[in-house]
């Protein structure tokens, strides 16, 4: 079982198993050992490369000296290998051109390891990477305590939620924080497993309203959404007293809670809730209607239909498919395991879930303005792969999924992303996200997107190499979050927040 974040909980538990790439040949006399390959499997390397960059090592029994070749393999051809095991491309490889099989800039090849008398074999896959040679990470900060969210005000600075239960002013330019919080909250907030302060959305009229609302689990690991209010007399501060509790969702196990929340271009709120926790969904909640839990919610809190009800500050859209009956009214679309971060494409409307996997898919799923009910499925399937069945005409599959292992095209806990609509022109129109156990980071041009249709990792963009900071390091990403002028941030859970800039 796993849950998410990882580095919340100890709670996930990797099993690995051996291939039969590594089988050495039979010895050719005595008692002489064939060596063993210890170098990876997957390699890495940015396009236009032209020197070695991977060495292949192996250990021998006896001792003797090795000597490494290319044995076969698709795309062996391409490469060239010293008989000390430097391996290099014949001709330095264009992403933009791939000359793989494949054409998906994932090269194969075996190499051969020797000590005169014995041999073995391993196959291995390397992946070429794109380099965009017009964008710049910047560490901003590396002191923010676990910060989950972000978001971006008019005056220029950020909001930044922190799991315990803070949210803080940022200046993006200087790198500093207010010495006084906006808002803590951090009395009334749980952490235990993956509890906190997970999601923050401004109310679209925050500018003259200060109304603001968080995503958070209490003290009993239960989640509570809470609208808050600006100081009317300190922008930079909010009055903790003006907390209301607009909804609240029992949660059975302390994983699984979603976290996200958002306003659509609609002006509803948006609220992505998990399964409820344990392994495959054992109390069927993402196929129940009948639960807020597994499901994407959608509430109006400007008005209140539930006026005799505390917890249950808000209305339902007319558009909602159970407004008027059949299920719990809230929901908006449902079969999710842990939507634990969500966005919408500004320019589109698109709603982008990154919902995480259990064994062995991670997905992304979409859904298009204005189409309610759609079901992706959870726990019947797992992205487009069979988990408990029956299967059903009925589900959405995801639009984009990848495998789980440590290679360059997998992870095992996806951190949902944004469409990239900022100021760096090779990243405009690419849905960028990331995986917060490899720290893989990838893009797809949204144009190649079209429901009912799944990409696979083949299709992503690799951008783990290609976005290497200035300070600190991209690793466990929780969270993507951007500005009014559409600037992207990266959020890490060890206290680092990144943005994308030209050079």
């Amino acid at each position: 079982m796993k849950c998410f974040p990882t580095g919340f909980t100890a709670c996930l538990l990797l099993a690995a198993c051996g291939g039969g790439d590594n089988d050495p040949a039979p010895p050719m006399g005595g008692s002489n050992t064939a060596p063993d390959f210890t170098s990876a499997a997957t390699a890495s390397v940015s396009e236009n490369t032209s020197d070695s960059f991977y060495m292949a090592a192996a250990s021998d029994a006896e001792g003797d000296a090795l000597s490494f070749t290319i044995a076969g393999g698709a795309d062996a051809a391409l490469f060239s290998i010293t008989m000390g095991g430097a391996l290099s491309f014949e001709t330095a490889p264009d992403f933009e051109a791939p000359a793989d099989g494949d054409n998906d800039n994932i090269y194969e090849l075996t190499l051969e390891v020797s000590d005169g008398e014995a041999t073995a074999s391993r196959a291995i896959t390397v992946t070429v990477t794109d380099v965009l040679e017009n964008i710049s990470v910047r560490q901003i900060t590396e002191s923010a305590s676990a910060p989950l969210t972000l978001a971006g005000r008019a005056s220029g600075d950020l909001l930044v939620g922190e799991r315990a239960g803070r949210i803080r002013i940022l200046d993006p330019d200087t790198g500093v924080f207010n010495s006084a919080p906006f808002l803590d909250i951090s009395t009334i907030v749980g952490t235990a497993g993956e509890g906190g302060l997970l999601g923050l959305a401004l109310a679209p009229d925050y500018a003259s309203s200060g109304a603001f609302y968080v995503h958070i689990t209490n003290l009993s690991g239960d989640t509570e959404i809470r609208r808050y209010q600006r100081s009317p007399g300190d922008p930079d501060v909010a009055d903790p007293a003006s907390g209301d509790i607009i909804l609240t969702v029992n949660q059975p196990a302390s994983n699984h809670n979603g976290g996200w929340i958002g306003f659509g271009p609609d002006g509803f709120l948006y609220i992505g809730l998990g399964d409820g926790g344990g392994g495959g969904d054992p109390d069927g909640n993402a196929q129940n209607v009948n639960t807020l839990l597994g499901a994407m919610l959608r509430i109006d809190p400007s008005s209140d239909d539930f006026p005799g009800d505390a917890d249950r500050d808000y209305a339902i859209p007319a558009g909602n498919p159970f407004a008027g009956g059949g299920g719990a009214p809230e929901i908006y679309a449902y079969g999710l395991r842990n939507p634990y971060r969500s966005s919408f494409d500004r320019d589109t409307g698109d709603l982008y879930i990154g919902d995480v996997g259990q064994g062995d898919i991670e997905e992304v799923d979409l859904i298009p303005p204005n189409i309610a009910g759609l079901n992706f499925g959870w726990p019947a399937r797992e992205g487009t792969t069979m988990e408990q069945g029956p299967d059903s005409p009925d589900f959405t599959p995801p639009i984009a999924e990848y495998g789980h292992g440590s290679g360059p095209l997998q992870g095992n806990s996806i951190t949902g992303g944004v469409v990239y609509r900022g100021p760096v022109t090779e990243l405009q129109g690419e849905y960028v996200f990331a995986d917060f156990i490899s720290n893989n980071i990838w893009s797809f041009p949204v144009a190649s997107v079209a429901q009912g249709t799944t990409l696979s990792s083949s299709a992503f963009t690799v951008l783990t190499d290609a976005l290497t900071p200035d300070a600190g390091s991209l690793e466990s990403i929780v969270g993507f979050g951007e500005d009014i002028d559409e600037n992207l941030y990266i959020l890490t859970i060890g206290g680092s927040i990144f943005v994308l800039e030209t050079p």
